[in-house]
């Protein structure tokens, strides 16, 4: 009986959560109703914690996780507040029964379908199906400027999924021909990683397989001085090797 208790709970809370939407892409926001919603910031991190997570979690591992250099008693008296001050918002974001916490079914989370986008790429069955699909999401970075220890894990996990991803993204861009789309997945992939040999190795073959010889050398000469100044090295000779013989 518990747990059908349980269930029906969870169904009307992701009912009434209703049309939410939480942006975790370069900054936080949530949206109910396609409306901003102000949120102190305990509340931001709760959301936050349980979005990238994505599963069902112990009250008790969320309140040490969120409030670390405190008692146990302290945290969870904190994470009831918090829980407190949500559920008066009248958006049940959250999913919650006496033992475990998640975010309700009902809220749309852009950091979720980012990474489905970046592993859809990296998905050599499914990589056709992303082909036209927008990947500008993968563009931009995961809770900058928070420095909990879990979005910095989290943060640099994505980083290198998305950079991998629009490595994969620009090659296949390339062998369709779209070569202004694959400049750009090559550009954000640099963008991601301005160190990354593969990526301006990509970038600088998409150049020259469109011809542009200029833009090529452009991005090779970037990428010398980038080295030269950031670890005083010289780039690979793989990278040499494309440019060579162009004036």
């Amino acid at each position: 009986m518990d747990a059908g208790v349980d269930s029906r709970r969870a169904r009307l809370q992701a009912q009434q959560a209703g049309p939410a939407g939480l942006r975790l892409l370069d900054g936080f926001e949530l949206l109910c109703h396609a409306q901003p919603t102000s949120l102190p910031m305990a509340a931001q991190r709760l959301l936050a914690f349980l979005a990238i997570q994505d599963r069902p979690l112990l009250r008790s591992h969320v309140a040490g996780r969120l409030w670390p250099d405190t008692t146990e008693e302290h945290a969870t008296g904190s994470l009831r507040s918090v829980l407190w001050r949500l559920r008066r918002l009248g958006h049940a974001v959250i999913q919650a029964t006496p033992s475990h916490l998640q975010l309700a079914a009902g809220v749309v989370v852009d950091y979720r379908q980012a990474l489905g986008h970046a592993h859809d790429l990296l998905d050599e069955a499914n990589g056709h199906k992303a082909l036209d699909a927008d990947d500008g999401c993968l563009s931009r970075e995961l809770l900058p400027h928070w420095w909990d220890d879990w979005v910095v894990v989290e943060r640099e996990r994505y980083r290198q999924l998305r950079v991998h991803a629009l490595e994969v993204r620009c090659r296949q861009l390339a062998r369709a021909g779209r070569f202004a789309r694959a400049v750009q997945a090559g550009l954000a992939a640099v963008a991601c990683e301005p160190l990354r040999d593969s990526a301006h190795e990509l970038l600088i073959s998409v150049h020259l397989a469109e011809g542009n010889r200029a833009e090529a050398l452009r991005q090779y000469h970037t990428y010398c001085r980038l080295l030269h100044d950031e670890l005083n090295l010289a780039p690979s000779p793989k990278i040499q090797h494309l440019v060579q013989g162009l004036p």
